[in-house]
């Protein structure tokens, strides 16, 4: 429906080419550090590209500049889409941008010279956590402004899941950041020991709870139905789903740290929360999955609705085998191995990779005034590629990691160990090659994606003015099921 309003595509646009370009580059430098565990000779003995400090690269890479400009891209096209005005503030917008662009920046500088703090997922130095701290508190006022100013009465469940991660995701970057500055490039934590554990693990798991599950999942909620071209198969069930997983995944932070000096009964309860945490993370995979009802004939037509599809399967998956990772006799088998490396990516590749390359295939043609991407073709392998790359990934690591946590808890009869250290690595070489090869597949299916949104780009019309050109008059939204 083109309510005539003139919305502000441009900023849109911007993140979604954005997280194309650093789509790109997080997974090249993420299959460049799996090649050096194969063959770790391709550090070259430089520092700044050793293992160790490419790796948090790889991570903030891919968490916050691909998937956070994918957020921004697509919770600033929803909420004008269904508040049916147009962003709160351009100049804000615009800054955010900038500001998140600066952000990326200063991380590919920083963290390959070693400047970090050392925290998962929050690697990045002072100066620069208050600049993340800014251009957040910019994004809040232009997400929540937009929907202040809205002009139905209605605010769609995707807003409601883009909010709340907005929110917690301002929380906890802010007390877990909290450091004490000795110079401009280093910095202490304020808390010490167990305590510095559980409010870094409290973060780290809710920056996959809100920024990639609750985030993601708005995307869900807007642009599978719009694909499909289905009214949400229950809108009842995602408002529940919203309030069970908002309240849920706060507490499954603890189930991180089985087995150390964190209380017991602190560790007991993450693990029991992260049990808990499936039933709402199953209910939203089936609303997602049961839109489909009476449209699944498109699966075979449709590439971008396969994508969405699909991610919502290894949502499913995902949150599965955390919770059963989470049980602490489980736990003591896979703690540390490869197996919660394809636990992490069966979540990053599949369902938040997939629903993003859905969501930006969506996307791109509309910002562009074209009726469809450059190359459905390219679409379509593009998927059996990725699906490739994403299946002997995690396969490998699973299998990786059951014979890793076997090899080092087997003793001999007299309480000896097995095996050494080193038998261990020596056995899981086979699928470290195996794991380079999927994500050498998926960086593929990421290159064409590139390739094909520059095709689709080229002569693309300024998007803002050939909105404001056609002003229909505004249609009211007609119902609570209804996406504009």
């Amino acid at each position: 429906m083109d309510t005539g309003i003139n919305f502000n595509y441009k900023v849109v646009k911007q993140f979604t080419i954005a997280t194309v370009v650093w789509g790109v580059v997080g997974m090249l430098v993420g299959v460049f550090i799996a090649a050096q565990l194969a063959w770790p000779a391709l550090n070259f003995d430089i520092a700044w590209l050793s293992y160790g400090r490419l790796r948090p690269l790889h991570t903030n890479a891919v968490i916050f500049a691909f998937g956070s400009s994918a957020l921004f891209a697509t919770s600033y096209y929803v909420v004008q889409r269904t508040c049916q005005v147009r962003l709160f503030s351009d100049m804000l917008a615009g800054f955010t941008f900038w500001g998140w662009q600066l952000v990326i920046v200063l991380a590919a500088i920083t963290l390959p010279l070693g400047m970090t703090q050392g925290k998962e997922y929050a690697e990045l130095e002072w100066p620069i956590d208050i600049l993340i701290t800014v251009v957040w508190v910019a994004y809040a006022f232009v997400f929540f402004g937009t929907l202040f100013k809205r002009r139905v009465s209605h605010i769609y469940v995707a807003n409601w899941f883009f909010g709340a991660y907005i929110i917690a995701i301002a929380l906890l970057h802010v007390v877990n950041s909290a450091s004490v500055p000795v110079t401009l490039t280093k910095s202490y934590s304020a808390y010490s020991g167990v305590q510095d554990a559980m409010i870094q693990w409290w973060y780290g798991h809710n920056a996959v709870g809100f920024l990639l599950t609750a985030g993601f999942l708005g995307m869900m909620y807007y642009f599978i139905p719009k694909q499909a071209e289905r009214p949400v198969y229950s809108y009842r069930l995602s408002i529940v789903h919203f309030w069970a997983l908002i309240f849920t995944y706060m507490w499954a932070g603890p189930h991180h740290l089985h087995y150390t000096a964190l209380p017991d009964w602190t560790q007991s309860l993450g693990m029991v929360f992260s049990i808990i945490l499936l039933a709402p993370s199953w209910g939203g995979m089936i609303n997602g999955i049961m839109t489909l009802s009476g449209a699944w004939h498109k699966l075979r037509t449709d590439p971008i609705l396969k994508f969405m599809v699909v991610s919502l399967s290894f949502y499913g998956m995902a949150t599965f085998e955390g919770t059963m990772m989470s049980i602490k006799t489980v736990n003591a088998l896979s703690h540390d191995t490869d197996w919660t490396i394809g636990h992490v990516h069966s979540g990053a590749l599949g369902w938040v990779g997939f629903i993003t390359m859905g969501c930006i295939y969506y996307l791109i043609p509309r910002l562009s005034g074209k009726k469809a991407m450059w190359s459905i073709r390219l679409i379509d392998l593009h998927f059996w590629v990725a699906t490739l790359g994403i299946v002997l990934y995690i396969t490998s690591m699973w299998i990786a990691g059951v014979m890793q946590g076997l090899m080092w808890r087997a003793v001999n009869a007299d309480g000896t160990l097995t095996y050494s250290f080193v038998e261990g690595v020596k056995a899981t070489y086979p699928y470290y090659v195996i794991r380079f090869t999927g994500g050498l597949l998926y960086l593929s299916g990421m290159l064409m994606m590139a390739f094909n949104t520059f095709m689709t780009m080229r002569g693309a019309l300024p998007v803002d003015a050939r909105i404001a050109a056609s002003q229909p008059k505004p249609e009211p939204m007609p119902v609570v099921h209804a996406i504009a």
